[in-house]
């Protein structure tokens, strides 16, 4: 599940969410500042912090800044006060503020770069606002930031650079992930010649910004097209204006990539988020290692696991719902000449009627979608992932390989790996686990915003 669709849920606030009994916000101060020497003092209204060597300057959003002699000035820019739980959440290196933890935002304007501190007076550094969206608040730097295009620019530039000596044996890669890179709300794929991004914020979303995106991309990376892949629904949360998918720049609309040596179509205008599940590429390759005999891909989408696996000389089967999916992947399996049997079906349904009928595989890869896309949904999502393994392990000969995979956030590895314990031992099967994976290295995991990891990978050695 991509980051930007975890940041855009709208939630009500949180239940354990602290405040006083009666239901009305906490009051907020007035009149705090600190000393040079960085003692609070009352009588002051401006906020000075020391954030590493950088000194920020920032306006308490209820009052104007007041130069030494006494005179009035402008504010030095808009300033967001948190509660002490969402200062505890930023102490513990995480991005995100949200909207029940912000205490006042007075006159922030939306997708503002804004200063944060909390009711204490502590600063924390600057941060992307959203007015909307129940992540109110996305940190993007522990000190000032005198103008967010050329920040933009930098992190793109560190973004490429991060991926350099990692990305192999592709021309297909995730250029920025969103928090994983310190843009938040941003992601940016390379398909070969055309890249192709997404926007899911409102600071993304305003010219300067986009004009400076579009500029780096174009500078650093040489691309033949830029295309924007539009989620409406996502627009609609940030409450801004619709808007269509298609070209930034250049008009190249089609073009193939390669992944672990197999080649695919794309066209930005077509397939889900920006055309590909690049997450999965390493795995697409350790998953063709250990496949052989018949083998069976479930929710193949535009057949990826399929593919790699007939390279190397599987017979394969894959099964997804979606016709236009399968289309492509059909395309894909001329480019390479490869001979794969696709069906459109229902996953449970094909795989109750295959086991039921006594079915058998040598090898079976489940890759579904997010059945947990929020914790709510937590319980269910795992009776599906267990139903699925069950089947699928009931169809396996001995000695064959299980890939089981889930890119829900909210299921964790342990809970996954129960999940398919519990199926193992209803199907009579011992396993051996052979690995476990996440997502592709140009994904990248930043420990303390847990978020940012989100796709398990397990193999498993049936008996």
């Amino acid at each position: 599940m991509g980051l930007g669709a975890i940041a855009l849920m709208r939630k009500p606030r949180r239940p354990d969410a602290p405040g006083p009994p009666d239901g009305r916000r906490a009051a907020v101060p007035t009149r705090v500042g600190v000393r040079p020497g960085g003692v609070a003092r009352r009588g002051s209204e401006a906020l000075r912090l020391r954030l590493g060597m950088a000194e920020i300057r920032m306006c308490a959003p209820w009052k104007e800044i007041r130069k030494k002699d006494g005179a009035p000035a402008a504010p030095a820019g808009p300033c967001v006060v948190i509660t002490q739980r969402g200062a505890t959440r930023l102490k513990a290196g995480h991005v995100w503020v949200y909207r029940s933890d912000v205490v006042s935002a007075e006159g922030v304007a939306p997708g503002a770069v804004v200063g944060v501190a909390d009711e204490r007076g502590r600063g924390f550094g600057s941060a992307l606002y959203s007015t909307s969206s129940q992540i109110a608040v996305r940190m993007i730097s522990s000190g000032s930031v005198a103008s967010f295009p050329e920040l933009l620019r930098e992190r793109v530039e560190q973004a490429i650079a991060y991926r350099e000596p990692l990305v192999r044996r592709t021309d297909a890669y995730r250029v920025v992930f969103s928090e994983g890179d310190l843009l938040p709300g941003l992601i940016v794929d390379r398909y070969n010649d055309i890249v192709s991004l997404q926007i899911l914020t409102q600071a993304m979303d305003a010219e300067p910004v986009r004009a400076a995106l579009v500029a780096k991309l174009s500078e650093r990376l040489q691309p033949a097209a830029i295309a924007e892949r539009v989620d409406a629904h996502i627009r609609e949360l940030e409450q801004l204006p619709a808007k269509e998918s298609g070209l930034l720049q250049g008009e190249k609309t089609s073009t193939i990539f390669t992944m672990n040596g197999v080649r695919f179509h794309f066209d930005p205008r077509e397939g889900q988020k920006t055309g590909a599940f690049l997450d999965q590429r390493e795995n697409y390759a350790a998953a063709a290692e250990y496949a052989r005999g018949e083998a069976l891909d479930v929710f193949c989408y535009q057949g990826a696991f399929a593919l790699h696996m007939a390279a190397r000389g599987c017979k394969v089967t894959g099964v997804d719902s979606s016709r236009p999916a399968l289309e492509i992947a059909d395309k894909n399996a001329l480019l390479d000449q490869h001979d794969v049997e696709w069906i459109e079906a229902n996953a449970f349904d094909l795989l109750k009627d295959y086991s039921g009928a006594g079915r058998h595989y040598d090898t079976i890869v489940l890759d579904p979608p997010a059945f947990a896309k929020t914790k709510k949904n937590l319980e269910t999502a795992l009776r599906g992932y267990k139903e699925l393994n069950l089947r699928a392990l009931k169809m396996l000969r001995p000695g064959g390989t299980l890939v089981s995979c889930s890119c829900s956030y909210h299921v964790s590895e342990g809970g996954l790996l129960q999940v398919v314990a519990e199926a193992a031992q209803d199907a009579h099967r011992m396993l051996r686990l052979l690995e476990k994976r996440g997502q592709a290295k140009d994904h990248p995991v930043v420990l303390s915003i847990p978020e940012t990891s989100y796709l398990k990978c397990l193999i498993f050695h049936v008996n």
